[in-house]
């Protein structure tokens, strides 16, 4: 598997990311193990989670997912074959939250003890903070980077004003910068990212990495209308999709995934793969099938046809 460069973080990863918060949520611990190791053993590198994974969860508390990646690192002896990113600054309860530096080298710790690394590769600010300067934020990051528990730093949930203020910020200062920006975007939700953030990305050599990247699974097609909608846990999730744009960026994927003998999501993937700006696409498997469509998907080349008939079916 080609492996790309992430921003300029000397960082090589494959050009999808598998999404780690449905281990320990959707996905029990036997499974999630499973999972991984087939990721590594297709030739995959790339995992993201973070520390908030599985809070939303009844019972849960955070950290489930750091926590069966950590045992399957042990078991597995693969940690040299993994690029690990996690993030900070969500609600994790009992005021545990936010980007100050005092919280940012608590929670480091703490997921590096559940991950059972002795290094983060790739440590995200997982929403912006504006209550403390983006210079401190970057003050403290720095010191993990030179104490060697972070290999590089991202953001995610970043607007386009902040993410260049935070790179000015980074310069000015001779602090790391953000190298990764992790934002929404996907087939039906494309302003949000190309609006602004797509240029401040490619202008400043940001690697991105994005999320939800097949609409909460409404891309994969299965979801067509409101009686779809109990096929999952995340059906009511993709409601607000079932438009007639929605529908006519179904239409087109299903027409490209059967001139390419692929499935829709494979392309929806593909799409973003082939888009420039974008480093790697984040998307999560609850099983072994699941886990094949993605790497197929990273394995899809779309044509010039492809790329234009997607881009007109789900413009704005």
């Amino acid at each position: 598997m080609i492996k790309r460069p992430l921003g300029r973080s000397g960082l090589q990863v494959s050009p999808l990311c598998l999404g780690g918060n449905v281990f320990g949520w959707t996905v029990d611990a036997a499974t999630s193990f499973t999972l991984l190791d087939a990721w590594i053993d297709a030739g995959m590198n790339f995992i993201d989670t973070a520390d908030v994974y599985s809070r939303w969860v009844p019972g849960h508390t955070g950290g489930e997912s750091e926590r069966l990646i950590g045992q399957w690192l042990k078991r597995s002896g693969k940690r040299d074959r993994v690029v690990l990113a996690t993030k900070v600054g969500k609600d994790m309860g009992d005021g545990r939250v936010g980007l100050a530096p005092a919280y940012i080298r608590s929670a480091v710790e703490a997921s590096l003890k559940r991950l059972q690394t002795d290094v983060i590769d790739l440590y995200q600010s997982h929403d912006d903070d504006p209550t403390v300067p983006l210079a401190d934020t970057l003050g403290a990051y720095a010191d993990l980077i030179k104490a060697g528990k972070v290999r590089a730093i991202g953001a995610s949930n970043f607007a386009a004003a902040r993410m260049s203020e935070a790179l000015a910020v980074s310069a000015a200062h001779r602090l790391p910068r953000y190298e990764c920006l992790q934002p929404l975007y996907n087939l039906v939700e494309r302003p949000a990212f190309e609006a602004e953030l797509e240029a401040v990305c490619l202008r400043h050599s940001v690697g991105v990495i994005t999320f939800f990247a097949l609409a909460s699974g409404f891309l994969s097609g299965k979801y067509r209308s409101e009686a779809d909608l109990g096929k999952s846990a995340r059906g009511q999730g993709v409601k607000k999709y079932l438009n007639p744009r929605g529908l006519r960026v179904l239409d087109a994927l299903e027409v490209v995934a059967t001139r390419l003998n692929a499935t829709p999501a494979q392309v929806a993937l593909a799409w973003q793969i082939a888009r420039p700006s974008v480093t790697a696409p984040i998307a999560s498997a609850t099983s072994l099938a699941q886990l094949a469509d993605l790497v197929a998907a990273a394995r899809l080349a779309l044509d010039a046809d492809a790329l234009q008939g997607l881009d007109d079916a789900s413009a704005a």
